[in-house]
């Protein structure tokens, strides 16, 4: 059966007659009898009985006009449900990020978004950039944050791309060695080197022989905390972004700013008209305004 002749009738059975049902949808009376017609040869009998006092229910009219209400209740539910969403009066938007960013950037934006939007929610997990990509395809997340050596990540146009901010990256040395005023390629290659996983720690290999050396890795961790207690103890010096050392910077080591070691792009990635939808443009919006600031 046609649904929108299903809810036809029960505004039929609802207003006791054809003439006020055609009144209410705003339509004659000969249109709403011929959609009655055609809703009878689908149900394979008579709804309604026409009385010189307006309509009565037949048996199966009756059992028609509980689903019918049915029906409407539920397209009512649907409509304060998407009316909702559109208002930002209710919403979910799942969101990946890489750790620093998780410190630093999404706290304030989500902070920000439910002191507007209260309820809207937002669900985190902490992933690095290979991994919170892939679950943007996937449909696991609606929103990543991700960062490229360099550049922004390589453009396959699968996802769409927005750029928030290009961050240092910064050379981290223990505060109480012999530093000297100015850093050169023999002094690094002499000094242990705290470096991440063996694919996060690709860039600082890469901009290492560039320079002309090869790093003496002595410690492993992706552990913006771990390196830096590392570091303060004396036990080696790293490169660390902007991002990690806003989300904590140890009292004793030293951060100098180093070119040699490049950038990072930082950005979110979503599926093309993701940003479409309400809660998840609120929240971009959220997260661009935090990075800038």
């Amino acid at each position: 059966m046609d649904p929108r002749r299903v809810l036809l009738f029960r505004t039929v059975a609802r207003a006791g007659s054809l003439s006020a049902a055609a009144r209410d949808l705003g339509t004659t009376q000969s249109a709403v009898s011929q959609q009655l017609r055609q809703l009878e040869r689908e149900a394979g009998g008579p709804l309604l009985v026409r009385t010189a006092r307006g309509t009565s229910l037949t048996e199966a009219g009756t059992a028609l006009l509980a689903r019918a209400d049915a029906v409407h209740s539920a397209l009512h539910q649907a409509e304060e449900e998407l009316g909702a969403l559109a208002d930002l009066r209710a919403g979910t938007v799942r969101l990946a990020a890489f750790p620093s960013a998780a410190a630093t950037l999404v706290p304030p934006a989500v902070r920000a978004l439910h002191a507007d939007h209260a309820g809207v929610q937002v669900t985190l997990v902490e992933t690095e950039p290979p991994e919170a990509w892939s679950a943007v395809l996937a449909g696991e997340v609606d929103v990543a944050l991700v960062f490229a050596y360099d550049g922004p990540p390589v453009d396959d146009g699968s996802l769409a791309w927005v750029p928030l901010h290009v961050e240092p990256m910064h050379l981290v040395l223990p505060a109480t060695g012999r530093v000297p005023a100015r850093i050169g390629t023999g002094w690094l290659a002499e000094q242990g080197w705290v470096a991440g996983c063996e694919r996060c720690r690709q860039h600082l290999l890469d901009r290492c022989r560039t320079a002309g050396f090869e790093p003496r890795l002595l410690h492993e961790s992706d552990d913006y905390v771990v390196v830096q207690n590392l570091v303060a103890h004396g036990l080696g010096v790293t490169v660390l972004p902007d991002l990690a050392l806003r989300a904590f910077r140890h009292p004793e080591v030293v951060v100098r700013r180093s070119r040699a070691f490049g950038e990072r792009h930082v950005g979110m990635v979503h599926r093309p008209g993701a940003e479409g939808v309400p809660a998840i443009r609120a929240l971009m919006e959220r997260v661009q305004a935090v990075a800038r600031s």
